[in-house]
């Protein structure tokens, strides 16, 4: 769940309606309070969160979010019109990942978003695409909460494709890096993998995308 702290209705509905449709979800707050009381570091994979608000100062709420143990971790985009060199080292310095200054375009902004997400994944055990998390500290997955049991092949292969979300991974390229360079069987081994997987996800199986002639991609 992607946070959307803006007071400016048209860019906080804007933003939601783009991270929507890009496979996020993403829900906006128009204050700073309501942000603080709703904020769930179970569900909170990142804050976009403005500078000016009506209640706060975006500052002020990143050090408090910084200084909870419990939110500390949560990776911070700092949303501003302003656009000083000040206040761009003032947030990075309080612990923001990134800072986008406005005007700013959509599409950019979900790049800095996805950029943020790989970087702090590179230090996660947890992979996440909608209600379907990967931990592979644990070797569990679970949807919607739920336990689900995979084979080890059917786990390789959902972990692959959810490291490379919105990239369509060839047979060829899951059957190499899975199987393995001596592995002679045919890429059907693959599309039968992702059946039985995507039997296990139930309601969730359409997220994983089958690319006609060229393979599979999640997100």
């Amino acid at each position: 769940m992607i946070y959307i702290v803006e007071d400016d209705l048209n860019i906080q509905e804007l933003v939601v309606y783009s991270l929507k449709q890009t496979g996020f979800d993403a829900i906006g707050f128009s204050c700073a309070g309501d942000f603080l009381a709703a904020i769930n570091p179970n569900n909170c994979d990142l804050v976009l969160l403005d500078i000016m608000l009506p209640d706060d100062n975006g500052l002020d709420v990143l050090k408090k979010i910084k200084a909870n143990p419990a939110y500390q971790k949560i990776p911070i985009i700092m949303l501003t019109a302003k656009s000083s060199e000040y206040d761009k080292v003032l947030g990075l310095d309080l612990g923001a990942d990134d800072y986008v200054a406005k005007p700013f375009g959509i599409m950019e902004l979900i790049a800095r978003i996805k950029a943020v997400l790989r970087r702090n994944n590179k230090h996660s055990n947890t992979l996440q695409y909608k209600d379907i998390v990967l931990d592979d500290h644990s070797h569990n997955v679970y949807v919607r909460n739920n336990k689900v049991i995979l084979t080890l092949k059917e786990y390789e292969l959902l972990k692959k494709l959810m490291e490379n979300q919105g990239m369509v991974m060839t047979r060829e390229q899951l059957l190499e890096d899975i199987w393995g360079y001596d592995y002679y069987g045919e890429t059907r081994t693959v599309d039968v993998h992702i059946r039985t997987l995507r039997s296990k996800l139930n309601d969730e199986q359409n997220y994983i995308e089958t690319i006609r002639g060229v393979g599979y991609k999640i997100g």
